[in-house]
Parts: C-alpha cells; sequence; structure tokens
C-alpha cells in the first residue's frame, strides 16, 4: 500500500494536499483568524475538537459545529442526504449535547434538476425528523461555478448542561481508550457503491454485500448515545472524538494533541474488516489513515471502561480497548504488529481523496 502524501507537496504538482487543512496550514492560516475574543466562547476552533462550546447563561452551554453538505449521484440522492446529516450529526454528538436546531446552506450547480433536489431535500428532512433537529434557517441557490459533490454546508446547534459537555480538555492519566466499528468505515462504504467491479477481483458477492452494508454504520451519533448513557467526565466518558478524515490514527493524533496527553496503542487490537483491508488495497492506501466517518475514538475512566464497552454492546456496536492515556506529551506511540513501537505526533493528509480522484479519472466501475 503507497504511503500517505505529505503535506508538501514535491515534484511539479505544487498543489496542497486535497481534504481538511492539516495542522500547521490550520495554525498559520485559520487560528490567528478568528474575529473577535468573547469571554462566553469556552472551546473554539481547535484541532481535534468536533464542536465549539459557548456559554449562554448560568450553568448552559450551547455546542455548535460546522461541516459540508454533499450530493453524490452515484450514491444517489437519498443516500447522499441521509450521509450528509449524520456527517453533521456525529461530530454535534461527540460534544456530549445532543443537537436540537440546523441551518443549511445549499450552493447548487445549475444542471441539477429540481427533482433531484426535491429528492434529496426530502430524505433530508426524513432524517433530521428522526435526528430531533429542527432546520431554523439557511439558503438555497444555483451558482456558477459551484459543482458536485460538495453542495454547500450546515450548521448544528445543540443547548445542554455546562457540567455535561466533553472534550479533551477532560482526559486524564489512566483512562482507557476505546475505538468503535473500526478502520475506513467510510472509505470501504464509497469504494463498494461506487467501484464493484474494481472490489470483485479481491471480495466475493457476499464480502461485497457486506462492504455496501458500511454505509449503514457510517455515523457515530448511536455510539455516542450508547457512552454517555454511562456516565460523563468523572462518572465515565471523557472524550468522545469522531476519525473522519485522516482516519483512526489521524484520529487518535489528533486527540493526544488536542488533550496534550500521550496514548500509548497497539495496532493489533484496532479493528481492521476485511472488507476493508480488501477495499484499501484496491484504492493503494493504508486504512489505519483513510477517511473513517462511523469510526467513534473514546477516552473513559478506567473503572467504568467494561460498562461502556457492554453499552456499546447492548445497542449492536463493536468496539475494542485499544490502549490508554499515559502522561503529558501529546504524541501517539503506536504498537506495530512486529513489537516495535512508533512515535506520531503530526496528523497525515487522507490518502483517500486522492485515490477517490485517480478512480473517477480511471473510469473505474
Amino acid at each position: 500500500m503507497s504511503s500517505p502524501p505529505s503535506e508538501k507537496q514535491s515534484g511539479s504538482d505544487l498543489r496542497p494536499p486535497l481534504g481538511k487543512l492539516g495542522p500547521s496550514a490550520f495554525e498559520r492560516l485559520i487560528a490567528p483568524r478568528l474575529g473577535a475574543s468573547r469571554p462566553e466562547v469556552l472551546v473554539g476552533p481547535r484541532l481535534g475538537h468536533d464542536s465549539a462550546i459557548v456559554k449562554v447563561g448560568a450553568g448552559r452551554v450551547m455546542s455548535v459545529t460546522t461541516d459540508p453538505l454533499s450530493l453524490m449521484p452515484a450514491l444517489g440522492p437519498a443516500e447522499s442526504a441521509r450521509l450528509a446529516c449524520h456527517l453533521l450529526a456525529s461530530d454535534a454528538w461527540t460534544s456530549g449535547i445532543p443537537p436540537a436546531f440546523a441551518t443549511l446552506s445549499f450552493h447548487l450547480p445549475p444542471a441539477l434538476d429540481e427533482p433531484t433536489l426535491e429528492a434529496y431535500l426530502a430524505a433530508m428532512h426524513e432524517e433530521w425528523a428522526r435526528l430531533q433537529i429542527s432546520v431554523v434557517a439557511g439558503h438555497t441557490g444555483r451558482y456558477e461555478g459551484c459543482d458536485l459533490t460538495i453542495v454547500g454546508a450546515g450548521t448544528l446547534i445543540g443547548i445542554g448542561d455546562e457540567g455535561r459537555y466533553l472534550g479533551p480538555m477532560f482526559v486524564q492519566d489512566g483512562d482507557v481508550v476505546i475505538v468503535t466499528k473500526g478502520c475506513a468505515i467510510e472509505t470501504t462504504a464509497i469504494a463498494a457503491r461506487l467501484f464493484p467491479q474494481k472490489l470483485l477481483p479481491v471480495l466475493d458477492e457476499p464480502g461485497l454485500e457486506r462492504a455496501r452494508g458500511f454505509l449503514a454504520q457510517v455515523s457515530v451519533v448511536e455510539d455516542c448515545r450508547a457512552l454517555i448513557h454511562v456516565g460523563v467526565r468523572e462518572r465515565g466518558v471523557s472524550c468522545l472524538h469522531d476519525a473522519t478524515e485522516g482516519g483512526v490514527l489521524g484520529g487518535l493524533i489528533e486527540l493526544a494533541r488536542a488533550a496534550g496527553r500521550d496514548l500509548r496503542v497497539e495496532r493489533a487490537r484496532i479493528p481492521l474488516a476485511a472488507e476493508t483491508r480488501a477495499a484499501c488495497d484496491a484504492f493503494e492506501i493504508d486504512p489505519y489513515w483513510a477517511l473513517s466517518e462511523g469510526t467513534l475514538i473514546a477516552t473513559v475512566r478506567p473503572a467504568r471502561s467494561a460498562e461502556a464497552l457492554e453499552s456499546l454492546a447492548s445497542v449492536g456496536i463493536a468496539a475494542a480497548t485499544v490502549g490508554e492515556v499515559v502522561g503529558a506529551g501529546g504524541k501517539v506511540w503506536l504498537t506495530n504488529d512486529d513489537g516495535g513501537v512508533e512515535k506520531l505526533g503530526e496528523p497525515q493528509p487522507d490518502p483517500y481523496w486522492a485515490a477517490y480522484g485517480r478512480a473517477v479519472r480511471e473510469g473505474w466501475k
């Protein structure tokens, strides 16, 4: 499998890598340019934080998260809408504060026909209703220069008790690190849905059908519900982090950096499905670094870790203990299959985006 590309491009291609900005670009371009400083902002834009936390009254806070909205023609409008809803809702739920309100802005390509838009919006309405989220504001228009698959952006807002929000600041030494489902969940689902013929040489039909079914796992809403039910902060879960771009290893590094804590993790304990390995082999990418929306990384007080695993199992979510928090630092100490220990301190660009682009250009089926 190919190694993930570095943030700095070489050769004739001087374009930045696709996907979200890396840590150095974030610190250089975004962090110094956040407008006014307000005392109500308890948690603002930071690496490793999926949501902002804003104080809105005595003992009450607002969680806020923003993400792109996607419409992938090969998935169809209904599946694309569900996926977009859960990408937003997953980040929101990691705050520990359930989302209740949404604002949506659609920037549509001129060629997008009304029946497709109607089907997309109808499916999104149904999913928001299931998630108990109300759309309260937005904007919709067709514009030159816009194209699929990103058709806009959405923001989710939740209101809850100040004593119940979660984040890297609550991680402590000795906390157990839990990973749900496994690596490259979204990568596997997209590959199986969009490029099934490419996977058939490495997956039989039942395996391909299982890989297609990964699309239903591209959400951590139920994972978060199950863990929060155990308890928060000193009573259970200290931090929840959605492993999206950069995959499981990228998510672990982001959490470690945000918490200022070292994590000791064993690669062999991180779940990796046979369907995922086959899909990533076809893409020629490393599954541990690839897009993995649907995978939740949690840190849990050791006394509640067994209960946390039981709570996940009770709602049909597979999970594994992969390591522990071992002290101040901000690195991931990864024990590889050969027993060697690798120090990871910088998330790498997600190899999925370049692989997906190549697959589209080469006309994979």
